[in-house]
Formats: C-alpha cells, sequence, structure tokens
C-alpha cells in the first residue's frame, strides 16, 4: 500500500515540505518584483497594511484548499468543476465523430484566468529579455527564444525535484540580496523612519485601485497559485499517502497528519514570502516614491534597478540584473511546470478525453509545456509590453479570486469530513478572507464603472 503515516517530528516535517516552497518561488517573480514596487512607487507607503492584508489573508483559502485534494485526491479543476451552478457546453467536431465539451461555470470562468496567466509569463519572459537587450530588435526577439527554448528543454524531463530545487534556489539569493539591500538603505539619503511605517498602517485605498488591485490578486499566494497548491500537494504524496476515506480511526489519523504537514508547509512559505514582499514594497516607497519614478513598460528595468543603486550604487545595477533573472525565469519555469499539469487535467475536465494511463497524462504535460510556452513567446514578440502584459494578466487572476474563495469555503462546510474541519478560531479568519476577497472584487467593479 502507498499509504503511510505523516511525520510528527519537526524534523520530519521539514523533509517532506515542498509544495508552498515552490508556490513561493513562483510568488517571489512578477507580482513582488514588478507589480509591488509599481504600487509603492505610486502610493509610497501608505499601502504597507494592503501588502500584508493580500498576503496574510490567502493563506486560508490556500490551506482549505489543499484540504479539499488530500481528502479527496482531487485537482483543483476536478473540485471546481463540481461546485454547484450551470453548466455549458458546445460541441467540438473532429474528423471521426463530435464531442461535446461541457464544464461548471467556474471552469469556463477560469479559462480566462489561465489566459491571464499566460500573459503574465509573456511579459515576464520579455522582462528577461529586457535585461540584456533594452531596446527592440533581433537581439531581444532571440533572447526570448533562448528563454523559451530553455525552459521547454528542462522542464520535458517532467521532473517535481527537478522543479522544486531549481526554483526554491533561485528565488532564495535574490530574496536574501533584497533584504539586505533595504537593510543597507538605511544608512543612505533614502533610509526608512518610523513614521514611514506608521503612514503604511493608515487605513486607506488609493485614489486609483487599478494597481492596488492587479497587485492583491498576485502578492502573496495569488489566483494562479491558489489553483497550482493542490496539484503540487498531490504530487508531493499527500494525498496517496492519507489514502481513500474507509471511515478507519487509521484513516483519520493519516488525515489529521499530513493536513498537519501541509499547514506547516503552508505557513512557513507564508512567512517567506510576506517577508520578501514588504522588503519589495518598502524598497520601492523608499526609492521611486520620493524620486518620483513609476514603473512602466519603457525603461522598466532601469527604473526598477535604482531601488538597489541607493543601497550598492552601480554594484546594485549589476547585482539587481543578476536577481531579477534568476527570480523571473524561476516564476516563468514554475509557472510553466503548473500550467503545464492544469492543461493536461482540463482534457478529462472538459469531457474531451480520458487519459489510459499516468504515462498518457504525462504525455499530454509535456505537449502543453510546449503548447504554452510557445503561446507565451508568441504573444511577447507581438505586444512587447512586459508591465501592460502582467498588469492585465493580474487583473484577470483576480476577477475569479473571490469565486474560488467561495468555493473553498464551499468545499469546507459540505464536503469535508467534519472530523477534519478546524476550530472556531479559524472559520472566522476564513469568512474574514472570503469576505475581503469579494469587497475587493466588488470594489474594483465599482471602480472601473464609476
Amino acid at each position: 500500500m502507498d499509504t503511510k503515516p505523516a511525520p510528527t517530528n519537526f524534523k520530519g516535517i521539514l523533509r517532506h515540505l515542498g509544495p508552498g516552497l515552490i508556490i513561493t518561488a513562483t510568488i517571489v517573480g512578477s507580482g513582488e518584483l514588478i507589480m509591488t514596487p509599481k504600487l509603492a512607487g505610486e502610493a509610497g507607503f501608505s499601502l504597507l497594511w494592503f501588502i500584508i492584508f493580500g498576503c496574510l489573508i490567502k493563506v486560508f483559502i490556500q490551506v482549505e484548499l489543499g484540504r479539499y485534494a488530500i481528502t479527496h485526491s482531487k485537482t483543483t479543476l476536478a473540485a471546481m468543476d463540481s461546485v454547484p451552478g450551470p453548466r455549458f457546453q458546445f460541441p467540438w467536431r473532429t474528423e471521426n465523430s463530435v464531442i461535446t465539451v461541457q464544464a461548471s461555470w467556474m471552469v469556463w470562468f477560469w479559462v480566462v484566468m489561465y489566459i491571464g496567466s499566460c500573459l503574465q509569463i509573456a511579459g515576464m519572459m520579455d522582462g528577461l529579455a529586457s535585461l540584456v537587450f533594452q531596446e527592440p530588435g533581433i537581439g531581444h526577439r532571440l533572447m526570448i527564444l533562448g528563454v523559451a527554448a530553455v525552459t521547454i528543454i528542462l522542464l520535458l524531463s517532467g521532473r517535481y525535484r527537478l522543479v522544486e530545487k531549481v526554483c526554491i534556489g533561485m528565488v532564495l539569493l535574490f530574496t536574501i540580496f533584497t533584504i539586505v539591500a533595504l537593510v543597507a538603505l538605511q544608512f543612505t539619503e533614502f533610509k526608512i523612519v518610523p513614521s514611514n511605517i506608521a503612514e503604511g498602517f493608515e487605513f486607506k485605498f488609493p485614489d486609483q485601485f487599478t494597481t492596488a488591485f492587479a497587485a492583491f490578486a498576485i502578492i502573496g499566494v495569488g489566483t494562479s497559485e491558489l489553483i497550482y497548491y493542490p496539484y503540487w500537494c498531490l504530487e508531493k504524496g499527500y494525498a496517496k499517502f492519507t489514502g481513500k476515506n474507509d471511515n478507519t480511526v487509521g484513516w483519520l489519523d493519516r488525515a489529521h497528519g499530513w493536513l498537519n504537514v501541509m499547514k506547516w508547509d503552508a505557513w512557513i512559505s507564508c512567512t517567506i514570502y510576506t517577508a520578501a514582499t514588504c522588503a519589495f514594497f518598502l524598497l520601492g516607497a523608499a526609492t521611486l516614491h520620493r524620486t518620483g519614478q513609476e514603473v512602466g513598460d519603457v525603461g522598466m528595468i532601469a527604473t526598477l534597478s535604482s531601488m538597489y543603486e541607493g543601497a550598492f550604487g552601480d554594484t546594485g545595477v549589476m547585482l539587481f540584473k543578476i536577481g531579477c533573472f534568476c527570480v523571473l525565469f524561476s516564476t516563468v519555469f514554475a509557472a510553466t511546470a503548473a500550467n503545464s499539469r492544469l492543461f493536461a487535467d482540463c482534457i478529462p475536465v472538459f469531457k474531451i478525453r480520458k487519459f489510459d494511463s499516468e504515462e498518457d497524462r504525462a504525455k499530454w504535460v509535456k505537449i502543453g509545456v510546449v503548447l504554452l510556452v510557445g503561446f507565451s513567446f508568441l504573444i511577447s514578440l507581438i505586444f512587447g509590453e512586459p508591465v501592460t502584459l502582467i498588469v492585465y494578466g493580474s487583473i484577470a487572476q483576480g476577477a475569479l479570486l473571490p469565486f474560488l474563495a467561495i468555493a473553498a469555503a464551499y468545499f469546507l462546510f459540505m464536503r469535508i469530513d467534519k472530523r477534519l474541519h478546524p476550530g472556531m478560531v479559524w472559520k472566522f479568519f476564513l469568512m474574514l478572507s472570503v469576505l475581503a476577497m469579494v469587497m475587493v472584487g466588488c470594489y474594483q467593479l465599482y471602480d472601473k464603472l464609476k
């Protein structure tokens, strides 16, 4: 049997962490490196509370989606396809037959977000090329092609450990560098004083909410990461080790044990990415906002590198470019790895076909890698506006966020074995999280209509 009890000592728990750290590698990417400084440059210190709140509040949704995946051995898309509501379908003609493509309204909504995540990857690929070639041209395009080719080659190996180690290693270095830069900034003219931090905790929203909404959707555990997370939990073996619910004491003990490991994984990764996000935000507020710079499509790399130039001079610019490459490439790498699994998963969810074996599914994951990277490559070549692509992709993710939060609460209260329910304090914060995401989504809609 594949089932086994979860470790109970801290050393054993640490050995089984991984899904959250891969998500952290994806998180510390375009959201922290581009959207967070962009928001800081526009709003200054005043939205520090919003950044911290956005990182912390979504962990409750993350854990509930993970709880459902572990106890039901279902991917996120399969779970979304089971939510109540209308199902939409249409015929799809092939050479030999007509297939009825059908899925829940929420899965169709996810498709829009999925395209948005591809726009983000395209923006990051363009950003990587901009590190070497500032101006559009043949060199810039070849660099994007090189990034796409390397990503495909690495991911076609299909190894979970490869994804895990590469992403964690690349992001860790730049996160440490960013925190060091923030400390070094205290010895310059851009130092942060207590009144700046106090300003950051004054409860207020900016006049223009678009950038804040886009940042909220992808900082911390963004919409894409919330959907990815259960996939990594399944690949790490949490559900397999728990086993099918046979109503025995053994299953209940294993479920409690692996859910505990998953919670450790989620909260440790939350601590890492919240610290990293705050560091990026404070750097941006202290340098970009004070000097009147804004992160845009033109001169994006030069603007972002100025955050480190204040602390380290010309050396900071060079180190930023190295770190920026690590962060953006690791995000392209990890996000494509997750998106390719979603690509394969949506085939049976949409009732297009069933996989004959795990090898059959793995083949479609690899096909997804090639198609998705190719699509992002074309988008990057056609539009060539990295910040705009990331903003549009973030807004698409934000639109799905309230519905995903409601679905997570629905799974807990309607689908999870009551013996595995968390306490009342956890449920309170879960509902607070759901309410916050719905309110932020409604505020963005109101702001746009106004």
